[in-house]
């Protein structure tokens, strides 16, 4: 999914201010007690992705971020409460000559992260 850039901001300064600078996260509940372990992606969104870049010079990069209570709800509008204070990844194409550059303006995360869902696309499917 699309992560518009203020979204992308203000789940940057979250992790900046919690995770990021060794304190828990919190959600409306308080402290995350169960974090996020591993955020699975698929192969044809990394492929999607690596097109739009240079073949010798392009990459990803990607930014550790935290949900809010809103962007949790608005990108995850089912389970919005499970997503809040969970750390994600979201990630733009990048090339490695531009790399201290500020983060662009096209933030992508079609990641399953676990928790909440713990299982792959493949394993809920049976």
């Amino acid at each position: 999914m699309k992560i518009e850039k203020k979204d992308f901001e203000k789940m940057r300064a979250k992790y900046a201010r919690e995770i990021g600078s060794g304190k828990p996260a919190t959600n409306k509940k308080g402290k995350i007690k169960k974090q996020t372990d591993w955020i699975f992606f698929d192969r044809k969104s990394l492929e999607a992705i690596l097109a739009e870049t240079d073949p010798e010079k392009g990459g990803i990069r990607f930014y550790f971020t935290e949900y809010t209570s809103r962007t949790a709800k608005k990108y995850h509008p089912k389970q919005g409460e499970l997503y809040n204070g969970l750390m994600t990844l979201v990630y733009e194409a990048a090339s490695c000559e531009a790399l201290a550059e500020e983060p662009g303006e096209d933030f992508e995360n079609v990641g399953h992260s676990c928790p909440p869902t713990c299982q792959t696309p493949e394993k809920k499917r049976k």
